[in-house]
């Protein structure tokens, strides 16, 4: 079993730049290593989501494995999302639709990933925002380390910076974006304390996602003697778009390409589309209004550079590893991020912007570098494929299924498409040609991504089209389970 396990993991070593020379022997399991974005969207290289965005430690990243360039995440909110994705289980499954929902005291019973890694013997550490905001919605017991900083109400705005509750104090004072509303905490914006952007006069290291890579530096310098599952949680680039000035020199102000943007779009959708579209528009009525439209694109662009240039050395401290012959790399995004399509400026939807998300595995010894499928995939199949990959037991009752047998060839028969939800009863249904929306009123979407990519022409309500809603539709869940949020049970009743 030994011989066969270097058989495969050893042809793998040209991809991560390394040589094993010196290294211990590798143990039996491979390791993992599992990096995850917050809001980034599909403006990466790779991916020719954006023009002008400079992605290069992501770009090498899917260079190693198998790119999924038709991926999508289970929510277009942070926690609904993350909890999916690490526990295999839909939102229409569990009841988790919230930001507000604690899931692990409400759904205390369910695995999760780094659980199920913990009792098979894996050493399981974790850093950053792995489920939602640490520490109360982080279930401690997941793991043997976990590295985080406590923050009070300005969480966000804290960890962004790298500052301290008490120390920390604004280069410019607050907000760096200059916007009133944002100063007086005043609506709009919604979350006014964490609704700015500017560039920080700081090195890397002095932010705070960087504090989390140092960790996950040394922990990969030293790595256990058992197989470990490593999480490294990067906030970048969640709002407030902070980052050091020299990323934001990167994208000048006055060249940044702008997205494409249809004016009249949401008048072909229907009411619970344009409930959607309608949450976080006065935000972007407001920054259009305040002249700093393309401020916003410029400090996006420039966080999701800093994203990478962190990932970069998340892949830097692995390829010194002993461990780097024998490690899985996973990377992922939670949800999306609109920057003025539907006249939108957030996530919270479920058209392309907020769903189709970077996903990438590189499994040495599965497949082939520098692969793509173009396969309808979702983050809650990342919970059986880890299995899958580890050797592990299944674990009964996941909603997703292993997506090995496409990295072992991307190019095979793949019928399932992709779901998405948000809030119960609001679903969008993603194959390799269309997106189908049914919201929980009955409205429908339907858009040809062959020949409308941007999703701007609304077919459903075409009856030419009814065969192709009626195929979609039966990949809708056939449960859509009450919501566990405060403010989703407030509705329902």
């Amino acid at each position: 079993m030994k011989r066969f396990l270097r058989r495969a993991f050893l042809p793998a070593l040209a991809g991560f730049g390394v040589l094993a020379v010196g290294h211990a022997a590798a143990p039996s399991r491979p390791n993992v290593l599992m990096i995850i974005a917050d809001d980034l969207n599909d403006w990466i290289g790779c991916l020719g989501g954006h023009p002008d965005v400079k992605t290069p430690n992501l770009d090498r990243l899917a260079a190693r494995g198998l790119l999924f360039t038709n991926a999508h995440c289970p929510a277009p909110v942070c926690n609904p999302s993350r909890i999916a994705t690490l526990t295999g289980r839909r939102p229409s499954s569990t009841g988790a639709y919230g930001n507000d929902v604690v899931w692990h005291q409400v759904l205390p019973g369910i695995a999760t990933i780094p659980q199920h890694f913990k009792a098979q013997g894996y050493h399981v550490a974790g850093g950053g925002k792995i489920y939602h905001h640490p520490p109360g919605f982080n279930r401690r017991s997941d793991w043997h380390d976990y590295f985080n900083q406590v923050f009070d109400s300005h969480y966000q705005t804290l960890w962004a910076s790298g500052g301290d509750t008490k120390k920390f104090a604004f280069p410019d004072g607050f907000p760096l974006n200059g916007l009133p509303a944002v100063k007086a905490l005043a609506r709009p914006p919604q979350n006014s304390n964490e609704f700015d952007w500017g560039p920080f006069d700081k090195s890397d290291d002095e932010m705070g996602d960087a504090r989390m890579v140092q960790w996950a530096e040394r922990f990969l310098a030293r790595p256990p003697a058992q197989p470990f599952f490593l999480a490294a949680g990067i906030y970048r680039p969640h709002l407030p778009w902070y980052a050091p000035r020299r990323y934001f020199d990167m994208y000048p102000e006055d060249k940044v390409t702008l997205p494409p943007v249809k004016d009249d779009d949401l008048d072909d959708l229907p009411e619970g589309g344009r409930r959607m579209a309608a949450d976080r528009a006065e935000d972007l009525v407001m920054v259009k209004q305040a002249g700093q439209y393309r401020r916003v694109l410029q400090a996006y662009l420039a966080n999701i550079s800093f994203c990478d240039a962190l990932v970069g050395r998340l892949l830097d401290a692995l390829d010194r590893s002993p461990a780097a012959s024998n490690t899985i790399v996973v990377f992922w995004s939670d949800n999306g991020f609109h920057l003025g399509e539907k006249q939108h400026l957030h996530k919270f939807t479920l058209w392309d912007r907020s769903t189709r998300l970077p996903f990438i595995i590189a499994a040495p010894g599965v497949g082939k570098p520098s692969t793509r499928t173009a396969r309808p995939v979702g983050f809650v199949d990342l919970f059986p494929t880890l299995n899958e990959l580890c050797g592990l037991p299944a674990v009964p009752g996941l909603d997703g299924q292993s997506l090995v047998p496409l990295l072992r060839d991307p190019q095979r028969t793949w019928d399932r498409p992709a779901l998405t939800t948000h809030g119960q009863g609001n679903h969008a249904v993603r194959d390799e040609r269309w997106r189908y929306i049914r919201y929980a009123d009955g409205g429908e979407e339907l858009y040809d991504h062959d020949r409308d990519p941007n999703e701007w022409t609304n077919l459903a309500g075409q009856p030419e089209y009814a065969a192709v809603k009626a195929r979609l539709a039966q990949w809708l869940p056939r449960t859509d389970t009450p919501s566990l949020s405060k403010k989703g049970r407030k509705k329902a009743g």
